[in-house]
């Protein structure tokens, strides 16, 4: 099937996307937001590529090795084999600091025979905007591009430059190598050197992942998911991207082309919460301090989302010379979203907060700065959690009154009371309560419609809408409250094809939905887990994890019909629901293993 069967390296400054055959198709340098070097997956003929080409009768193969983020392709006639080990360098120099230099490295590995190769070396700098020229040197390969904007990109390797230019046959008799590199190196590579940067990278992914916990079940997937949103972590800040892509349509000829290589608050938390319950608490410090340092006024409302570094005005504009994905105009780079209003982002952050605080209390150098954030939010929701906002999907339209904007502007100040709890502020307790109480009873009142049985997407509406299914994670409702139920069997009926969820069913802006957002879909098979509908929820998990693509890797959509991946890849939002969904089953196994042994 026509599907995104990619896999992402990356060292957490940038990352690239490899092709099932081995072609390097999407990769921005410096770092992630940077303009494109290759952008093949954007426009087959424009957009560039770097491409290991055999002949028919090799058959290829690709898997990461274990527990890593080594990409590793192998090629196969039989007799003939080699492999193609792919990945950014990540690791601790002896400063203590990483070492994670925008290049990429291409270990060619020798394993048998005679194996025959060329190359297609086709890079097209600034997303392919002017002509980039190929000039062979004495020591590497520079290609340059002048008219539009100045860029230059750099190639070192081990096998014959004017061979490599020309993609001329290549017989592989030992292993050899390709560097990409954003800068110059000081330094000639080697092949030796290259051997070394692969160990060195394999032990420091093999090292992080020792550090996560072993779950009885679904820790495979647990793993690659985690690996996943490691790498879409910016280490520089400690911002967390939503994706590594841009403009990858929800549906094939539509125009929901969005740029997602930005730091959404709602969805890097999200991501935190998660990799902090996986134990890894520097990046969830790393990302408190990046929230910090967005706040530097008490009463200063957040922004729904940032650049990587901070910034705050994020343009949206097109590329028009792109075709797009499969003809999916237009390529956009920026996100105009960054305007909007969208109120559940304080509950959400507080949250994290919380959930830091609560667990790392004792480790926690930023305690002040902290509860100043804290009563800063409450302060911004109590003077605004009335008001309309354009909600978790961003409606470009008229604003609403969300409910889930409402459930989670509730969420913010049951947080900062137990936040309030912890540094022991008990003036403040009784005084947050009356508000937390009073937004409770709203959405009691307002969101639950008696004529669909359920908790609906807005005050007044009679949509359904699979955001709410996050009332119950975050405290809201009880599990086995009727309304939740009747909530989810309602959603059940109404948003789910095939086991997969729409997000909602209304006409939105650009028209009627039509693909599954992945996220939704673990929202509702935690639901039904969470209701008693186990055996339910497993089977629907077990069917979406066999939707992934062959390296068990999610994006943002999938097609109803075909199965096929669709929107920007890999997405975090979605690895990091198929974490709490895994977590959740595991954890189902060992309470009965435990039961079993008492009985």
């Amino acid at each position: 099937m026509d599907n995104l069967n990619y896999g992402i390296i990356g060292n957490c400054r940038s990352a690239a996307l490899i092709s099932n055959t081995g072609s390097l198709d999407w990769c921005c340098l410096p770092q992630f937001d940077s303009t494109s070097v290759f952008a093949k997956i954007l426009d087959d003929k424009k957009g560039g590529s770097f491409e290991i080409i055999t002949k028919y009768n090799y058959e290829i193969t690709q898997k990461y090795h274990p527990n890593t983020s080594i990409l590793i392709t192998r090629y196969s006639d039989g007799e003939n084999i080699f492999e193609l080990h792919d990945f950014m360098p990540r690791y601790h120099k002896l400063t203590g600091k990483y070492n994670a230099p925008p290049e990429i490295v291409r270990y060619v590995k020798y394993i048998s025979g005679a194996p025959k190769f060329s190359v297609l070396y086709d890079p097209k700098l600034e997303y392919a905007i002017g002509e980039t020229a190929n000039h062979v040197k004495n020591n590497f390969i520079v290609s340059l591009t002048d008219k539009e904007k100045f860029d230059t990109l750099f190639l070192y390797t081990s096998f014959n430059k004017n061979q490599v230019v020309s993609g001329d046959e290549i017989t592989l008799k030992e292993d050899g190598y390709f560097l990409v590199c954003y800068n110059e190196k000081i330094l000639k590579p080697s092949t030796e050197k290259m051997s070394l940067e692969l160990e060195r990278t394999k032990i420091y992914w093999l090292d992080w992942v020792d550090r996560t916990p072993t779950y009885k079940k679904f820790n495979p997937e647990i793993i690659r998911s985690a690996l996943t949103l490691k790498m879409l972590t910016y280490d520089k800040t400690g911002a967390v991207l939503a994706a590594p892509t841009t403009s990858l349509p929800e549906t094939i000829g539509e125009v929901r082309n969005w740029d997602y290589r930005f730091c959404w608050i709602r969805d890097a938390s999200m991501v935190i919460k998660v990799v902090s319950e996986l134990g890894h608490k520097n990046s969830a410090k790393r990302y408190l301090q990046f929230i910090i340092d967005l706040m530097p006024d008490k009463d200063e409302k957040l922004q729904i989302m940032y650049g990587i570094n901070k910034e705050k005005q994020l343009t949206e504009q097109t590329l028009e010379h792109l075709d797009g994905y499969k003809g999916s105009k237009p390529v956009r780079t920026g996100n105009a979203a960054y305007e909007q209003k969208q109120n559940d982002i304080y509950g959400i952050l507080m949250d994290v907060i919380y959930e830091q605080l609560n667990k790392f209390s004792n480790d926690i150098e930023n305690g002040e700065e902290l509860w100043s954030i804290t009563k800063g939010i409450v302060w911004i929701v109590n003077k605004h959690w009335q008001e309309p906002d354009k909600g978790i999907w961003e409606f470009r339209g008229e604003d609403r009154h969300f409910t889930f904007s409402k459930v989670l502007c509730w969420v913010a100040i049951d947080r900062a009371i137990k936040v309030a709890k912890i540094f022991g502020k008990h003036r403040k307790i009784e005084q947050w309560t009356s508000i937390e109480q009073e937004i409770k009873a709203d959405i009691h009142e307002n969101a639950w419609n008696e004529d669909v049985n359920a908790f609906v997407q807005s005050y007044g509406s009679y949509d359904l809408d699979a955001s709410v299914l996050l009332m119950e994670s975050y405290g809201f409702v009880d599990a086995r409250d009727p309304k939740f139920v009747s909530t989810v069997k309602a959603i059940e009926k109404d948003l789910s094809n095939d086991g997969l969820l729409y997000r909602y069913k209304n006409e939105d802006d650009f028209g009627l939905p039509s693909s599954s957002f992945t996220i939704c879909t673990f929202w509702f098979i935690n639901a039904l887990f969470k209701i008693g509908e186990e055996e339910k929820a497993l089977a629907h998990f077990e069917q979406l994890l066999s939707y992934s693509n062959h390296l068990g890797l999610f994006s943002e959509d999938i097609d109803f019909k075909t199965k096929r991946l669709l929107g920007n890849f890999p997405q975090a939002y979605s690895h990091l629901a198929l974490i709490e969904c895994a977590i959740n089953f595991s954890r189902k196994q060992s309470e009965a293993k435990i039961l079993e042994s008492i009985s």
